[in-house]
């Protein structure tokens, strides 16, 4: 078992870099208070006994050998963190690696495997409106161009990399082979585990985003001289469309889609619109049946289009593969729930992960625990000290035993 209390000692002390206000933190990649929560989480990593270091895009890394010539397991997550976010999002995943490192150095455990616990680079992609950067390096999936991203202040990445003292130029070198398996720890950010009363969850797979922007386009008239059978409004299209997207994505058990921003012009009070834009995002674990609702979606939108004589443009804004986590892990990580004689709750992903970067490349495995009240992204975000132990303990027997496979 884990040390519960040095594992909420940290979590607490890691808090304290970027806190805001409100109790939120914000640690962007690439500044300061990211940079002294990196330093802090090197600190506890030594003191676990794991060889340190930073890869050429500013992934942290704390490497422990195995004791024979085998692939690597990495266990990873992210300590950067939204505006004013919440103090357990990434950061329990990554103190929970070393926490697990270490109570295995103090019960003298040696593992066969070689284990690598990573903090990995500007998951939430706040700072440059590009997330995922250190788990796509170290999956090869991040290009040179995509250092050219800048953030607000016209700061590319790749100058905000020199700025740091990590090297562009070896980009490549931050890629890793050689890798067994991904295991990440996570808080659940939804209430599906606490609807359940249960401490920690198995994830099935993890919900791939699609965006897409609706444009519907009618006319522009006097809200007072038009009669009501002459208008083409395109609000009253979108408000049926988005009613209907929400009756769709009801009928699947997983999936998930939101209307998440609406604009119209020209926006008078006495005017009828003229056009009005909505985004649209789509999830789910299972790639079919998400694209199966974009079509009954498009569908649909197409036919409001005819029905009103309005001008309906859809355009794809991102498509991103769902993951599902390996078979043989989840029965791994099962069982490790069931040892704490807590019930099994197997649940999909609707938020993404670093892990989304390994799929195809090599297997993933995924361990969530209680979020109070389903709130993430948010200084109110919260995991108990007893939740975040079971999941630790999950973590442990769940390393354990994929070590002897």
């Amino acid at each position: 078992m884990v040390n519960s209390e040095r594992l909420w000692s940290r979590i607490q002390e890691l808090a304290l870099i970027g806190k805001t206000v409100d109790d939120g933190v914000n640690r962007f990649s690439y500044t300061l208070e990211e940079h002294a929560a990196n330093e802090k989480v090197k600190q506890f990593m030594e003191e676990a006994g794991l060889e340190v270091s930073y890869d050429a895009v500013g992934n942290l890394i704390g490497s422990k050998a195995g004791e024979e010539d085998l692939p690597t397991i990495l266990i990873g997550s992210h300590v950067d963190t939204v505006p004013n976010g919440g103090k357990f999002d990434g950061a329990l995943g990554v103190l929970t690696g070393i926490e697990v490192m270490q109570s295995l150095q103090e019960q003298g455990i040696n593992l066969r495997h070689p284990v690598k616990v990573i903090a990995f680079k500007d998951e939430e992609g706040t700072r440059f409106g590009f997330g995922l950067l250190g788990s796509r390096a170290v999956a090869g999936h991040l290009t040179h161009e995509d250092l050219e991203r800048k953030d607000q202040q016209g700061i590319s990445i790749r100058e905000a990399m020199l700025e740091r003292g990590f090297n562009p130029d070896k980009l490549h070198t931050a890629e890793m082979d050689h890798v067994k398996l991904y295991l990440e720890l996570h808080i659940e950010q939804g209430k599906i585990l606490e609807s359940q009363g249960v401490s920690v969850g198995n994830v099935t797979g993890i919900a791939g985003p699609l965006w897409l922007k609706v444009k519907v386009v009618g006319e522009a008239e006097h809200a007072g001289a038009t009669p009501m059978g002459q208008r083409k409004d395109p609000l009253v299209a979108a408000s049926l469309m988005i009613a209907e997207i929400e009756k769709l994505a009801s009928s699947y058990p997983d999936a998930v889609a939101t209307v998440g921003s609406l604009s119209l012009t020209p926006g008078g009070v006495n005017v009828i619109p003229g056009t009005v834009e909505f985004t649209i995002d789509l999830r789910d674990v299972q790639e079919d049946i998400r694209d199966r609702l974009e079509s009954q979606i498009r569908e649909f939108a197409d036919q409001i289009g005819r029905d009103r004589n309005i001008e309906v443009v859809i355009e794809e804004l991102q498509r991103v593969s769902p993951v599902l986590c390996s078979d043989d892990i989840q029965a791994v990580i099962q069982e490790s729930i069931s040892e704490l004689e807590v019930p099994v709750v197997s649940l999909p992903s609707g938020a993404g992960h670093d892990a989304m970067q390994f799929n195809g490349l090599f297997p993933v495995g995924m361990i969530f625990v209680r979020s109070k009240d389903g709130i993430s992204h948010n200084p109110k975000e919260f995991t108990s000290r007893e939740d975040a132990k079971a999941g630790a303990d999950v973590m442990l027997k769940t390393l354990l035993k994929l070590d002897q496979e």
